[in-house]
């Protein structure tokens, strides 16, 4: 008996990605290039993040977040630890990014502005 692929079993790629597990050195590996030993893997099947063409994905707004970051502020600077780069790109949000810069998608206001006329309405 041959299978169609209104018959074909649709949970097989599914299960085989759950039963899957990283191996050892993978993981051992990868914990060190993040700098911690806590690196959580997830065996669940990655959510699609491609759209249709003309269409914004998922990850759209934190791309654009991420250029702006790195644009505006981490190729402007030198950070010579990873903890000068943090406190300084946690002043840059809270300082620049929430309560000066214009933002197109809450209608030109900071998001510190923004939330108080939510909070006003």
């Amino acid at each position: 008996m041959a299978l169609s692929i209104e018959s074909a079993d649709t949970t097989a790629p599914r299960s085989a990605s759950t039963r899957r597990r990283p191996s050892e050195a993978f993981l051992s590996r990868h914990e060190v290039a993040l700098g911690n030993g806590r690196a959580r893997v997830h065996t669940a099947p990655a959510a699609q993040l491609a759209t249709r063409p003309g269409k914004r994905g998922k990850a759209t707004p934190m791309e654009s977040f991420f250029k702006t970051l790195k644009v505006g502020r981490i190729y402007q600077v030198h950070y010579e630890t990873r903890a000068e780069a943090r406190l300084d790109i946690v002043d840059w949000i809270e300082g620049y990014y929430n309560r000066e810069r214009l933002h197109t998608s809450i209608g030109f206001l900071t998001p510190v502005d923004y939330e108080a006329a939510l909070i006003a309405a």
